[in-house]
């Protein structure tokens, strides 16, 4: 994986950049890094299969595979969480309290959202363009039974003239360019949805 360092508010790592014992790294020399990785990666014969994840042939996470094609994934156990029929679900963290639910015949979910068909198919548009191979128009027609053009509309058409999409009429994929600004791509396409 090659994420960016996020700061996370309370942590000890926030607290030590807050003290100014560690710095953080401009954003040409993230995105120089990132470059270098993807290049020297992608030679040494490792597949970039989404925006921060390479793995070598036949290796691929497969749980990754699921939750970026925004397909159902199931969770067990104390803080696991599943994605099953639209309906996001996590267990409680709480080892006792999952335990105590589990022995009384109780479902250890403490937490339940449950996406409508057009919200499903904004996340999914979200999810699957991280992917190199980005959205298959088909599948997301069947997947979500929205065309992908109505959703986005000429904002599609925006993103591939600034070369930062491409679209073959089959699919529709972040460009290299594309990756580097890949939140702000989507981020574009959540707003031409909601509007």
């Amino acid at each position: 994986s090659t994420y960016g360092l996020t700061y996370e508010k309370g942590t000890p790592l926030w607290k030590q950049r807050q003290r100014g014992l560690v710095s953080t790294v401009n954003e040409d020399d993230e995105l120089a890094m990132y470059e270098l990785a993807i290049d020297r990666l992608t030679a040494a014969g490792f597949e970039h299969y989404e925006v921060s994840n390479f793995a070598r042939p036949g290796c691929r996470t497969r749980h990754n595979e699921r939750y970026w094609a925004n397909e159902a994934y199931f969770g067990f156990g104390v803080g696991a969480a599943r994605y099953v029929n639209g309906v996001r679900e996590l267990n409680t963290r709480d080892t006792q309290a999952y335990i105590r639910k589990v022995l009384c015949g109780e479902l250890p979910t403490f937490q339940s959202e449950c996406l409508e068909p057009r919200e499903r198919a904004f996340e999914t548009v979200g999810t699957q363009l991280r992917r190199r191979a980005g959205i298959d128009r088909v599948r997301f027609r069947e997947q979500t039974g929205f065309e992908l053009s109505e959703l986005l509309g000429d904002h599609l058409t925006k993103l591939v003239a600034a070369e930062l999409l491409t679209d073959d009429g089959e699919s529709v994929c972040l460009t290299r360019r594309g990756l580097f600004v890949a939140d702000g791509v989507i981020e574009e396409l959540m707003r031409a949805m909601a509007s």
